[in-house]
């Protein structure tokens, strides 16, 4: 969101710089000389205590646990483009600066569905997010920031001071500048700590299902096939109506490239729309059309650079225009429209000429009625028609529109607010039936024409309502309005997607992985099981193995013979500091070739070790009563306040052991780890 949240701040916004400037400065020519302090802290950094609930880690994080870290604070919430686009900015960064940087998401809610922590937690796996988040529902942690719009960002020094904020997207390059500065000059000064920290992810604590957050939908009838556009899993499965799989197209893994159905890659793709053999296929994160030949199983890119596009972009060629976040798509007398979110636009394509270009919207974001260029939309994220109109939502306005094709047409509200002052329908939403400018919704992403009504997922009220476009009512059709998976009563939770098939309506409900069939008289529910399918291949690690920690050499030890050595490790850990409670001592033992007393299935496997607070244990079993080899055992470990701080530190260390089994020998071995800071 770039509107203004309108409520009173508590502080200023801090200054960058001795100037009094309240933004980070452009980057600089050169890198600051060293001993010259590039962005000064202007004051400490305020605390984080407030929010309710934190998430992507054990526990609460206290500024001071990072102190020596350069932190930067997203304040965001999870339904604005602007918030999304800035992800793989901070992706980015995380990866170059692994050591040196932490990154701490503030989730500072603009809807109400957005306050609760399960939501946020969906959010956190839906975006793929790998950072602590707080959940600061009440925005305490917002009014000590002095945070105005969405998306912040606060960047603190390893000194634990403020050097400035930045609002709004697209500031890779100065962040890259900022953090590499600072990095270098505190570096320097001996203020930088860059021992690895470890969170514990809420990916960690999930299970793989055979869909992943699906998206949108789209039915061929006349073949009985669906297509799902299976968002997390970076591919478009196709099943028959009666839940065989047919194809699945992409490989699972991120990536925009082309080719057959198994070398093609996607990048949480959402709309689908099926012309002849061609599946048109809006690939949101690469920022793409791409099309998928059906007949001869080709994937290629339609239109974009892969690059996202500027707001209010005057189109172009296919090719050498960059697209925003296209969302939805929708074919109408041989003209393909997309729903593009990042600019608050509707954009159409000629399918035989060779450009797109704008169609509806005039940039700006909120929710104004009139022609089709001064008209301002808000995150439109699906569209549909009669035959003759297109519908779309405007999930960021809460309202369900109508765009007359003529050439005197205009965009109208059909239910939901507009036209209000100052984008006060930005900020206006609920959950009420009724008529026209009185209905209430809550961030609707999903939309389809039927039988002369419109169905809508109101994707945060977690029900489907059917909206008549003559009259403009609006009435709940399913759902009770409470996020759960029960078919009887029928519970949804953010369901984006939705299709007809026939006298059915198919619903991708989003945050249960899975596809919902209702028939549309009686409204009786199933879940649609698509059976045969399976998850994609997890992607190979591509870490380096080669040890980094400390190794220890031990002094020969004799074993007793017997089925099994006690090997006891006890950490060196700093004063009030215990092993993660969460996280796994995770041990890999190797041995000199040839050798017989160890399996060589057991050396093969890396074991867990039995922890508890400051030792872990780990049972070697044993295969002869005589012998001797050297042992090498690596132990990878974390380590946090209590045992549950949100901040863990991660480490590895590694003794080699000459061993002999002889009778008289010890049947517990002891090894002592190095002090850890």
């Amino acid at each position: 969101m770039s509107q203004s949240r309108r409520f009173c701040l508590v502080l200023c916004l801090f200054a960058f710089l001795s100037g009094g400037s309240s933004a980070l400065a452009q980057p600089a020519t050169e890198a600051a000389p060293v001993g010259r302090n590039p962005y000064p802290g202007q004051f400490v950094a305020p605390s984080l205590e407030g929010g309710t609930e934190w998430l992507n880690t054990t526990g609460p994080i206290e500024l001071p646990d990072l102190r020596g870290k350069i932190v930067i604070l997203d304040f965001w919430t999870y339904c604005c483009i602007n918030c999304i686009h800035i992800l793989p900015d901070l992706k980015y960064l995380e990866k170059k600066y692994p050591n040196e940087l932490v990154v701490i998401g503030v989730h500072s809610a603009k809807f109400e569905n957005e306050r609760d922590s399960e939501n946020i937690r969906q959010a956190i796996l839906r975006y793929e997010i790998a950072h602590p988040v707080i959940n600061d529902s009440n925005m305490v942690v917002a009014r000590k920031y002095g945070f105005n719009s969405w998306p912040t960002l606060v960047v603190i020094d390893p000194e634990g001071k403020v050097v400035g904020t930045r609002s709004g997207e697209g500031h890779r390059e100065l962040l890259d500048q900022v953090v590499g500065q600072l990095a270098a000059y505190h570096r320097a000064k001996g203020t930088l700590d860059e021992k690895p920290v470890h969170f514990n992810l809420e990916k960690e604590k999930v299970d793989p299902t055979p869909l992943r957050y699906p998206g949108k939908l789209f039915v061929d009838l006349p073949k009985s096939r669906l297509f799902v556009s299976d968002s997390n899993h970076n591919r478009i499965v196709v099943s028959s109506l009666d839940g065989t799989l047919i194809d699945v197209i992409g490989t699972g893994q991120i990536g925009a490239n082309d080719g057959g159905f198994t070398e093609a890659t996607f990048d949480h793709p959402q709309g689908l729309q099926l012309v002849g053999d061609i599946l048109y296929v809006a690939d949101t994160e690469n920022h793409l059309l791409r099309t998928i030949n059906l007949k001869t199983r080709q994937v290629a890119t339609l239109a974009g650079t892969g690059q996202q596009g500027s707001f209010r972009g005057r189109g172009g060629k296919l090719r050498q225009t960059a697209l925003n976040s296209p969302w939805a798509l929708q074919e109408l007398q041989g003209t393909l429209y997309i729903a593009m979110a990042g600019p608050h636009q509707i954009w159409k394509h000629g399918l035989k000429s060779d450009s797109i270009e704008p169609y509806a919207g005039s940039g700006r974001e909120d929710i104004l009625d009139g022609p089709r260029f001064e008209a301002a939309l808000a995150q439109p994220s699906d569209i549909t028609t009669d035959g003759r109109m297109l519908y779309h939502v405007d999930s960021e306005g809460s309202a369900v529109r109508k765009i007359d094709r003529g050439t005197q047409g205009g965009v109208q509200t059909l239910v939901g607010p507009h036209d209000l002052d100052k984008g006060a329908s930005l900020f206006t939403f609920g959950d009420r039936d009724g008529v026209g400018d009185e209905v209430r919704l809550q961030h609707p992403l999903g939309l389809v024409w039927h039988n002369r009504a419109l169905y809508v997922a109101d994707s945060y009220n977690h029900k489907i309502k059917r909206v008549d476009p003559i009259t403009r009512t609006c009435v709940t059709w399913l759902g009770t309005g409470e996020r759960g998976n029960s078919l009887s009563p029928v519970q949804l939770s953010e369901p984006a997607g939705l299709a007809i098939a026939g006298d059915q309506l198919l619903i991708a409900d989003t945050n249960n992985h899975r596809i919902l069939q209702v028939d549309l008289v009686s409204r009786q529910t199933r879940e649609l099981i698509i059976r045969g399918l399976t998850p994609p291949a997890a992607a190979q690690p591509t870490q380096d193995d080669m040890f980094r920690g400390e190794t220890h050499q031990v002094e020969a030890t004799t074993i007793k013979p017997g089925e099994s050595l006690e090997v006891r490790i006890n950490f060196s850990l700093p004063i009030g500091h215990h092993l993660n409670e969460l996280a796994p001592v995770v041990c890999k033992l190797t041995a000199e070739p040839g050798q017989t007393i160890i399996p060589p299935e057991f050396l093969a496997e890396r074991h867990t070790a039995e922890s508890l607070e400051t030792a872990a244990t780990l049972q070697v079993p044993l295969t002869s009563t005589s012998g001797s080899t050297r042992l090498t055992l690596t132990v990878s470990y974390q380590f946090c306040r209590l045992g549950k701080g949100g901040v863990c530190r991660f480490a590895t260390q590694r003794w080699e052991i000459p061993v002999s089994v002889a009778a008289g020998g010890v049947e517990q071995l002891a090894l002592q780890g190095s002090p850890q800071q």
